[in-house]
């Protein structure tokens, strides 16, 4: 059962049993490979490299793109030994907002677990955007038939609600199958032109080189993008609850997320520049049809039908990715909702559904948010991908960033205070320190590179309130969780903490 802790006796009972129990989540319903698709589904491998490496090669750091891959999983990596070494104490569906709880106090706590809903709410509709084009596009190529993008956005919203609503492990046996067809159709083009000798000029090491990570027209952006392709690995963390044995599960499907994409991800983009060739990939990504980057090799070494499959798979991709964030938010809402720091939210978005044990009501207030955001979108005549999808992907990524910073800082003062017995000078210590002081240099990157990341969207209000949006969820977090202090305190005191009983903070 889920239990809250810190709570003070007059404080009022979570739940309907009156014993300070609160609605949970399915117990064991997903296991460590579930946990790791769900996390590696949320980067979203296929969307991750058509979409962002085409634009890195040519306005970032050139051929240099799969060296900052490697320079973004080491430092993720990195981030990653703090963040477990946590996770083994504490188990919440609340993630980083129980984190940075415990470890920076529940006034902190609040404005990252309102930062980190926030981030996860908009990359939602983000993905919706991006699935539409793509399923537009690709029936329009291929069949000739036009339909509207917002029937496919409505198709969308609709597949996301049903997933959440009938659990984790629904979600998680269709994740695996579009998961799984993406990585072979991209490990397809990469093995085949490594068997091949690696393209037109055999193989070249300079797009592995870490210094070439520093080069090029926008070394910043490149790094940037890199980054922005993992977003969403942390969440392995907010399925701890309804995973099995949850403290060992947790971080090691949090390193083989983090590890295994990274690899991946390297390997991927570097066949594709060698497969082309380094300064006709440059051409390639540069021209009206950056997708050449990829589609080039996949035609030559695999076939015109490998083609065809990979903007089908496109599509597939973008809705697996759009499916993990949706039953992230649905959580994070959840979580929120269930210590009733709002009257009347343990009732509605805190409780689960009676027979799958899911956040059906959360994930329902997520599908009416998202429509919402898509409609606002449409009618500011915003393109889906350029407009929508870019917009909220910059506007969710900062957010996130800001968490992840915030999280590495919580766990060096959570095992000062809490488990001083368990520090290690590198996992508590040099790991979070490094981890944060590198997620506060990427947020710095995506500030400064914010403008050429939009695109036609460079002017946009959106785009230029980001930052103001971002920073009035934490200040309006930080007043919330005073005024709680001082009005409510023994609804203050139940601000992330609760966590699984037989997995409770120790």
């Amino acid at each position: 059962m889920a239990v809250q802790e810190g709570v003070a006796p007059e404080a009022p009972e979570a739940g309907s049993g009156g014993d300070g129990t609160v609605h949970r989540l399915k117990p064991n319903a997903i296991g460590l490979l579930g946990v790791v698709f769900m996390a590696v589904a949320t980067a979203a491998p296929i969307t991750a490299m058509t979409g962002n490496v085409p634009f890195m090669v040519s306005s970032g750091n050139g051929i240099g793109a799969p060296a900052s891959y490697l320079v973004a999983m080491v430092v993720l990596a990195i981030f990653s030994v703090g963040f477990t070494s946590m996770a083994k104490h504490i188990t919440s569906t609340g993630a980083f907002y129980g984190f940075i709880s415990y470890g920076l106090g529940r006034t902190v706590g609040l404005a990252s677990g309102l930062l980190a809903t926030f981030a996860y709410v908009v990359f939602e509709p983000a993905l919706i955007g991006i699935f539409s084009v793509f399923a537009t596009t690709t029936l329009e190529d291929q069949t000739g038939a036009h339909i509207p993008w917002w029937t496919f956005a409505i198709l969308m919203l609709a597949i996301n609600a049903m997933g959440t609503w009938f659990g984790v492990s629904v979600a998680e046996k269709l994740l695996v199958v579009l998961l799984a067809t993406e990585v072979t159709i991209l490990a397809a083009m990469a093995i085949s032109v490594a068997l091949h000798g690696g393209g037109p000029h055999g193989f070249t090491f300079g797009p592995v080189n870490p210094v070439n990570a520093f080069q090029g027209t926008s070394a910043g952006l490149g790094l940037f993008f890199a980054f922005w392709s993992w977003v969403g690995f942390e969440s392995t963390a907010m399925y701890g609850e309804e995973s099995r044995d949850p403290k060992k599960i947790i971080p090691k499907a949090t390193m083989i997320s983090v590890l295994g994409v990274g690899v991946f991800y390297v390997f991927v983009s570097w066949m594709a520049i060698i497969g082309n060739g380094e300064a006709e990939a440059v051409a390639a990504a540069s021209s009206s049809n950056p997708l050449a980057l990829f589609f080039n090799p996949t035609e030559q070494y695999v076939g015109h039908w490998a083609v065809v499959v990979m903007q089908w798979l496109m599509i597939t991709g973008s809705l697996a990715c759009g499916m993990a964030f949706h039953n992230c938010a649905a959580r994070y809402l959840y979580a929120l909702g269930r210590e009733g720091a709002v009257p009347g939210l343990q009732q509605t978005i805190g409780r689960t559904h009676p027979r799958h044990g899911s956040p059906h009501i959360a994930g329902l207030v997520q599908t009416v948010v998202s429509g919402v955001l898509l409609l606002a979108f449409a009618v500011a005549d915003k393109d889906p991908y350029t407009g929508t999808y870019v917009l909220l992907a910059i506007l969710g990524t900062m957010a996130i960033l800001v968490v992840q910073a915030v999280c590495s800082f919580a766990v060096l003062a959570y095992f000062r205070s809490h488990h001083p017995e368990s520090r290690h000078w590198f996992r508590t210590l040099v790991a979070p320190l490094v981890g944060g002081v590198a997620m506060l240099a990427v947020v710095v990157l995506l500030v400064s590179n914010m403008g050429v990341a939009a695109g036609p969207e460079s002017d946009s209000f959106v785009l230029r309130a980001t930052p103001w949006i971002v920073a009035l969820v934490a200040v309006g977090g930080i007043a919330y969780a005073q005024y709680l202090k001082r009005r409510a305190p023994e609804r203050y005191a139940l601000l992330g903490r609760t966590v699984l009983e037989e997995t409770k903070e120790r």
